[in-house]
């Protein structure tokens, strides 16, 4: 009788033993309710913090179908440090046009034109132009830059290399550092380049867009584009200065280079047309150093 007694209790032990290394193996490990690790739940509520900011930078986007305003335009390379008046011309999807003027006078000295299929510089001080596709122009092709490229930095939004747009399901691909201050960083490797976009912590605004690329001598091609003085456009706004600079051994004679567009509008006016001709009797010139061009007209 004593010995039942005895192996009862000892098999009560056991069950009660078990029940406790279970309960504290379920404390520990898993949850009940779910059957996650207190990591894999941490990691997760990381994953959702950093989609969801990803999504407000992405919803700053404009909605508007043209961007237009008169500006004036600085550029800066090496000794030369030019100021003219000009214009910013953007048609979504289209065009990116920067016309510029010679003082006082109004006429237009030169145009800088990129579309999805080539990109347009006319020197109508010399008659020349350059017509060529983004494989032709050193920097771009390097830099994995096109036009939609392009499109975002101008347009102040995210891009994706070899895009035309970044979807709602793209957004998981970006990755976020949180900072304690007003900004947070978004980033994106491709490669051999890297994407970081500074955006505002409460609005999701970007600030400042920098592209990163390193080539196999480990030579870095560095494209910094910083954004202020925002203006309304409906219900959502747009950078009316934008500054950029680029420091890459395609540049000529490695220097670096600033410009900056300063406008003194943001419209969103359709009164033009997309498509620029070029003159007969304008004589057609290579695309060896698109940067000299500009800087020459």
């Amino acid at each position: 009788m004593i010995e039942r007694i005895g192996h009862q209790w000892l098999a009560l032990g056991l069950v009660c033993l078990l029940a406790a290394c279970g309960a504290k193996k379920n404390v520990v490990a898993t949850s009940p309710a779910t059957g996650q690790t207190a990591e894999t739940r941490t990691t997760d509520t990381d994953a959702v913090k950093k989609l969801t900011f990803v999504q407000k930078v992405s919803d700053n986007q404009l909605y508007t179908k043209n961007i237009v305003g008169n500006m004036s335009f600085n550029i800066q390379a090496g000794s030369k440090d030019i100021t003219v008046p000009g214009a910013l011309r953007m048609r979504k999807d289209e065009v990116i046009r920067i016309q510029l003027f010679v003082p006082l006078l109004g006429s237009e000295v030169g145009r800088v034109e990129f579309t999805p299929e080539y990109v347009l510089i006319v020197d109508r001080i010399h008659k020349e132009y350059i017509k060529a596709d983004y494989m032709q122009l050193d920097f771009l092709k390097k830099n994995g830059l096109n036009f939609y490229s392009l499109q975002a930095l101008f347009w102040n939004q995210l891009l994706l290399p070899g895009a035309d747009r970044v979807r709602e399901s793209d957004l998981k691909k970006y990755d976020v550092k949180f900072d304690n201050g007003k900004e947070h960083a978004v980033s994106l490797n491709n490669n051999n380049i890297s994407y970081t976009w500074n955006a505002d912590a409460a609005s999701g605004r970007i600030n400042q867009t920098k592209v990163i690329h390193t080539n196999s001598k480990q030579e870095k091609s560095v494209l910094n584009w910083i954004y202020t003085n925002f203006k309304s456009v409906g219900v959502k706004s747009f950078p009316a200065h934008q500054a950029f600079s680029v420091s890459s051994p395609s540049v000529k004679d490695g220097k670096s280079l600033q410009v900056t567009i300063d406008m003194d509008e943001v419209t969103t006016r359709e009164d033009w047309d997309a498509q620029s001709t070029v003159s007969d009797k304008y004589k057609k010139v290579e695309a060896a150093d698109v940067f000299s061009k500009i800087l020459n007209m």
